[in-house]
């Protein structure tokens, strides 16, 4: 009987890791994030000249683990970062960085002020999006709970019904 139960446990360790071996994934620093010189101004710019549909901020810190879950399960999945990149501006912000900045109105500003005076972020992650002229128009609090979540909070925006309802509703409506 113990030899059975070896072998089932052995057997459900070989499924599962094999289940995992078969995800691609690729490091969400370089192929969900784009680099960034500070100048969120200049960015709305390229923005606009590479028909984007706005800019999303990923509002995070050093020692979160649901920002690290939302990089190592979500962010890391090419059809994500394919998706978003296709649609958006990405940046990550440090909400304690004491990075010089400029805001989307030209203001000279730091990372944690931006974060915290401008746009009072208290916890992380922030998922933040921002029409091409750098009005807020959405903001998630916390990790979604899969890619699937994350690739309709972006749906949200892109088809425009953050403008008549909430994600919360919206996710209802689209429920399968």
């Amino acid at each position: 009987m113990q030899r059975t139960g070896l072998y089932s446990t052995i057997l459900c360790l070989l499924l599962w890791t094999s289940s995992l071996q078969g995800k691609e994934t690729r490091d969400p620093g370089e192929h969900f994030f784009q680099e960034t010189f500070g100048d969120f101004q200049e960015e709305l710019a390229i923005a606009r000249d590479e028909n984007k549909q706005g800019v999303l901020i990923f509002f995070e810190m050093d020692d979160c683990p649901f920002c690290h879950r939302m990089k190592t399960t979500i962010l890391n999945l090419p059809e994500v970062q394919d998706w978003y990149r296709n649609h958006f501006k990405i940046f990550s912000l440090d909400i304690e960085g004491d990075i010089a900045m400029t805001d989307f109105n030209g203001q000279q500003t730091t990372q944690k002020d931006f974060a915290f005076k401008q746009h009072r972020v208290r916890a992380t992650p922030v998922i933040a999006f921002f029409d091409l002229e750098g009005n807020p128009i959405s903001r998630y609090t916390g990790a979604t709970r899969d890619a699937k979540e994350f690739l309709l909070l972006g749906k949200f925006i892109t088809d425009g019904s953050y403008k008549k309802t909430n994600f919360t509703r919206y996710k209802r409506e689209h429920k399968k």
